[in-house]
């Protein structure tokens, strides 16, 4: 499942953005690898907090989906504009065609790959996560939230395949990922 894009442009602005699902480690693996690489790091999602003044959880109960995806829009506009920095980006920024273009164009997207059920098993906890509720914000049961998982994988897997670097995180220690990403990462950035 580990794979590299050869379209890749070149990245003057030494820029990493870490794509994948909810629960694929990109908030535990991007501080990691931008202190083994010297760079800045930024979470989008806490740059979006800080931005709005409300959790993500609120954001998305108070001002809805499309709220959140406008501000994140917004952010990522001017994230571009740094230099040398990992960005852990949110599970459905690359779903936006518009977002997808920008981070493509500007930096070498890492996709960290799991299986849905590596999925479930890490973010079954975590129902805080205004995706994994039901539309009403109730709980869902195991199934349904197997389901719900499988389904937004899907529809997101199209737009994480066309990250430049896939590299798989199932069943794999936090610090061989981060050597893996850096091995493949060399000659482009």
């Amino acid at each position: 499942m580990n794979s590299t894009r050869p379209d890749l442009a070149e990245n003057p602005k030494r820029l990493v953005f870490l794509a994948g699902f909810m629960g694929s480690g990109k908030s535990t693996i991007g501080p990691i690898l931008a202190n083994t690489l010297g760079f800045d790091f930024v979470d989008i999602d806490v740059a979006i907090e800080k931005r709005v003044g409300k959790s993500i959880v609120q954001i998305f109960a108070e001002d809805g989906e499309a709220s959140f995806r406008t501000v994140e829009r917004e952010i990522l506009k001017g994230l571009v504009n740094q230099t040398e920095c990992v960005i852990s980006l949110g599970g459905g920024t690359l779903a936006n065609e518009e977002n997808l273009d920008l981070l493509r164009q500007n930096g070498v997207i890492v996709y960290l790959h799991l299986t849905p059920q590596t999925i479930f098993q890490r973010v079954r906890h975590k129902m805080h996560r205004p995706l994994l509720r039901g539309e009403d914000g109730s709980m869902l049961s195991v199934a349904e939230l197997q389901e719900k998982i499988e389904r937004l994988l899907k529809a997101r897997e199209q737009f994480y395949q066309r990250a430049h670097i896939i590299v798989s995180t199932d069943e794999k220690r936090v610090g061989i990922t981060v050597d893996e990403i850096v091995k493949r990462l060399r000659g482009k950035i």
